[in-house]
Parts: C-alpha cells; structure tokens; sequence
C-alpha cells in the first residue's frame, strides 16, 4: 500500500471511513505527510479498537479471578515492558547496545504484542522526542499540552500515526522490521488467541489450575496489556513533570523512582535525557534499572553485546539541585 490516500481531503467522510478501517489492520508505509488542516484530530474510528481494549478489562467482573491467570498477566506484563524498554527504547530508539539480527526480530516481535505499535514508528517518534523534548514541536510534552494529550492523546491524532522515516533509516533497511511495522496488529491478535486456546487446554487438561480460555484471554491478553500500556506512557504524561532533576538538561525531565521501579528503569528520565545513548538508566547503584539487569544477563548469554556505559565525565556535569 502506498500512502497516497493520505492526502484526501479530512472533510470527505467515505475515504476517510474506509482509511480509518483499514488502519485497524495495515498501517501502512506511513510515508506520505501529514495532512494539513487539522493534524491533531483524533479520529475516534480508528480509535475504536483502543477503546474496545480497554472495554474488555470489564470482562473480570465474569471470567472470575484465578491465580494461575494473574501470574500469566504479571508474567506477560513483565516480559513485555521489558521487549518495550530494551529493544525499543534503548537499541532501536537510541543504539545502546548491539545484537544479531536474528534476535533483534525477536524482541521486536515481543515489543508489537505490547500494543504499542511497530518499532520503526516507536523509535521514529521517539527520536523526535528527543530532538524537540519539552518544545512546541514535542509531540507529547506535557509542558506544553497537558496531561491527557501527552499521556493517550497525541498517538491517537492523525499527526501521531505517522512515522517520519528519515528518522529510522537504520532501521527501515531490514525488510522483516517493515514488515512488522507495517502489520504490528498480527503479532497481539495472535498473542490473544493463543491465550485464549491455551486456557481452554488447560480447563480440560488441568482443571486444579481453575481457569479456561475467556478468564486467560481476559486477564493475561487485556488488563496485562491496558497496564503496561498507562506504566509505560506515564514516561511522557508524569516523568517531565514530578520528580527530581540532577542535571540541568535542556528540558523538564525528571528522576522519579516509583515510575522507574514500574517501568524496569525508565523512571531515571533525568538521567536519560542527560546521556541518552547508554544501556543503563540508572546512574548510580542505589537506582534500581531492571532493564540493565537483565540485559547484563543477555551479555552474559551472548545474546546482546557492547552495551553502552555511562561515561565517568557524564555523571558529574551540568548538575541541578532537585
């Protein structure tokens, strides 16, 4: 698909109907520009499958509580941020450490089943955070448009679906990460089914563990996925607004160590925005960074390699009282 329908008119309801259908499955190569007029207008059609995912957290109040079901939430919501916080974040986004492109794939696979998009658009818009943060042009800065927009806003708008692919051109050369990218739905679709197929094994094959396919598909597919989605995103909505600041960067990022204990690390914003191409958050050992953990842990194992440090000079410049 190519991104010429993009440039219809946002005031002819048919094209627009259809555009945002199709969306649901094929985002397509996000290309074309965005369309003037009105670029932060959230087109709530598209939005539909969003809303319904947290919709369906209410399924609770009928697939009863097992907790064989909330270990395999907690598990999910684990491996997920994880995918989220080292692959996307710290190697796509910012180059922090190297890997094959075997296991590259493979976290960028367990990154999309977070419902979070594919890595070429996460990274883009990322970069661009970056470049701009805590200006008019950050996309989602809370400092210039508030929580609701920074927290959920911006991506729903018709500006936050676009992926900027000059940012990721190291990225856009593997074609299986396009792939990806361009049908990030497939790997969450297919996440839920096998939960759903999975519990209905186990109701029959072991029915101590007391759950079955809609309870597992409800809480391992649907609250794991609406709670990694709001953790991770506090990053944008709360981390530039509460914490502490120990360097005096250019913006409004802060430390806050409740957020960096949720999020495997990311909570050390401060720190990240200061140095944001090492592969660990937490500067000093007292600040808790499971994400470096455990890719120490995938050195160890040969799976990753050259992981970025913090440099000695780093750590005592720019300094700002909290």
């Amino acid at each position: 698909m190519d991104g010429s329908h993009d440039t219809r008119s946002l005031t002819s309801p048919r094209p627009d109907r259809w555009l945002a259908l199709r969306r649901w499955f094929d985002s397509g190569d996000a290309t074309a520009p965005v369309p003037e007029g009105s670029p932060d207008r959230i087109d709530w059609l598209r939005v539909l499958p969003f809303i319904g995912l947290h919709a369906a957290c209410l399924g609770v109040l009928w697939v009863g509580f097992s907790w064989f079901a909330l270990s395999v939430a907690l598990a999910l919501y684990a491996l997920r941020m994880f995918a989220i916080t080292a692959f996307y974040h710290r190697y796509f986004s910012h180059k922090a450490f190297r890997t094959s492109r075997p296991v590259q794939f493979a976290f960028a696979l367990l990154g999309a089943s977070a419902v979070q998009r594919g890595p070429l658009w996460w990274a883009a818009h990322h970069r661009h955070h970056h470049r701009h943060s805590d200006t008019a042009q950050d996309l989602h800065s809370p400092v210039t448009r508030g929580f609701f927009w920074s927290h959920v806003g911006w991506f729903l708008s018709e500006r936050g679906f676009h992926t900027d692919h000059r940012a990721i051109r190291d990225l856009a050369r593997y074609p299986e990460l396009r792939w990806l990218d361009r049908y990030d739905i497939v790997v969450p679709v297919a996440l839920a089914a096998g939960l759903y197929f999975l519990g209905s094994w186990l109701e029959r094959a072991y029915p101590a563990l007391q759950t079955n396919g809609p309870q597992l598909l409800v809480w391992g597919f649907f609250v794991s996925t609406v709670a990694l989605f709001h953790v991770t995103f506090t990053i944008n909505s709360l981390a530039h607004r509460w914490g502490s600041r120990r360097f005096a960067t250019r913006d409004n990022s802060r430390n806050n160590w409740l957020l960096a204990l949720l999020t495997f690390g990311e909570g050390w914003h401060n720190n990240h925005h200061h140095y944001p191409g090492s592969a660990r958050q937490g500067f000093r050992w007292w600040e808790i960074d499971l994400t470096y953990y455990g890719l120490r842990l995938l050195a160890l194992l040969g799976l990753v390699r050259d992981l970025r440090p913090v440099p000695a000079a780093v750590l005592g410049s720019r300094r700002e009282r909290a």
